[in-house]
This record gives C-alpha cells, structure tokens and sequence, in this order.
C-alpha cells in the first residue's frame, strides 16, 4: 500500500475503548474504530470523549483506521496536568 493511498479524514471521539482504540464519528456520520498511531502513543498525548482528530484510513478497509492527531482546542484540564512521581 502507498502513502497516496491513505485518505485523511476529520472526525470526533464518541466512547473510548480498551487498548488505546476509539469509536469516532466521521463527517460524513460514519462511525469507525481507529486505534492511536505510535507516535502519539510514544509522547503521551491524551485524547478524550469529545476531541476533534484526524484519522487516517486505507481505502481498502473503511472499518478500521488510525488516530494520528488531536486538534487543539481547549486548554488542558487541571487533571491532565500531573507531576512526576519520584
């Protein structure tokens, strides 16, 4: 599969799902299952029920995609906010 393969499209978060998968809701009212991308995964960055991302999808499968970005909305909540435990 080439990377011009791939269609990139904007949905929202609807539940949140074990093993750092997701059911979002597309634009066009499709819902899907997307799993998080590694690097999003490797940085910690923390998605929610609500969130506006980006999904990237194969053309070949419109079941499954990949969470590959969390637009940035509102400011991060208090409880995200965490220190280091030592």
């Amino acid at each position: 599969m080439a990377k011009e393969d791939i269609l990139t499209l904007d949905a929202v978060v609807e539940e949140i799902l074990p093993d750092g998968r997701f059911r979002v809701a597309l634009e066009n009212g499709h819902r899907i299952i997307v799993y998080t991308a590694g690097k999003m995964r490797r940085f910690r960055i923390r998605t929610v029920v609500g969130d506006q991302v980006r999904v990237e999808m194969s053309p070949y499968d419109l079941q499954k995609g990949r969470l590959v970005y969390r637009e940035r909305g509102a400011p991060p909540r208090s409880s995200a906010r965490r220190g280091r435990y030592r």
